[in-house]
């Protein structure tokens, strides 16, 4: 399964996006937010993944405005400083606007038959809480969030399910933030967590230094399976 570049107009310029289209030509639609890496293998490899299993999977180019089709790796120090470097820089709230763009193509894409979620990790698992309280996305799930403890004042804002995945020993999520999320959330009836206890960050990437597969394997079956109750 191989997907194509397009190109999507949003309010402030075009930007680009990796569609991967399933082989039925139709089905739900599923919107992958990046890491700090760009538009890289692992982004194409999920939103293949995702069309195998017969859904229209768009994965926005979503530091366009900075530099278009950031493609690096976690394998070498000078990538993972140029990553960490757009970080600094990247305008979230700008990215989730992009987000709400990504979900509104998607929506009129010839074939996609209802629902449109969202799955994001690292940096894209803040963007997915965001997308779950600001825009019109149907589910979303975020792998190993960064930052969500500092936007739980927007959690009154989910209206629609969001199932997150944290990992126990994550170097980029302390305890203390980890439990802040969880304190935050475990009210709230939209919202599913899941923790992994030793694994750290990144877990789910495939090829990655902390690629953990027993992990892996569960959180994504969770995550197909609240895809399947929630946008079918």
């Amino acid at each position: 399964m191989t997907g194509k570049m397009i190109t999507l107009k949003g309010a402030d310029g075009s930007f680009g996006g990796y569609l991967a289209s399933p082989a039925s030509g139709k089905g739900p639609g599923i919107i992958i937010i990046q890491e700090i890496f760009g538009i890289n293998s692992f982004v194409k490899e999920v939103a293949d993944a995702y069309a195998a299993r017969g859904y229209f999977a768009l994965a926005p180019d979503l530091f366009w405005r900075m530099e278009p089709n950031v493609n690096l790796t976690d394998k070498t120090p000078e990538d993972w400083q140029k990553a960490f470097g757009f970080m600094q820089r990247f305008d979230i709230d700008k990215g989730v606007t992009d987000i709400q763009t990504s979900i509104t193509h998607l929506r009129g894409v010839p074939g996609v038959s209802g629902k449109v979620g969202a799955v994001g990790y690292c940096l894209g698992g803040q963007l997915a809480f965001l997308a779950a309280t600001r825009t019109d996305v149907d589910a979303t799930v975020g792998y190993y969030g960064v930052y969500i403890q500092t936007r739980l004042g927007e959690a009154n804002n989910i209206k629609k399910p969001l199932m997150l995945h944290i990992a126990g020993d994550d170097q980029f999520v302390p305890p203390e933030a980890q439990a802040q999320i969880i304190d935050g959330l475990k009210g709230n009836s939209k919202v599913t967590l899941h923790s992994y206890a030793g694994v750290n960050h990144a877990f789910a990437r495939t090829a990655g230094d902390n690629y953990n597969k027993a992990s892996a394997d569960l959180a994504n079956s969770r995550t197909e399976a609240f895809f399947k109750q929630n946008l079918g």
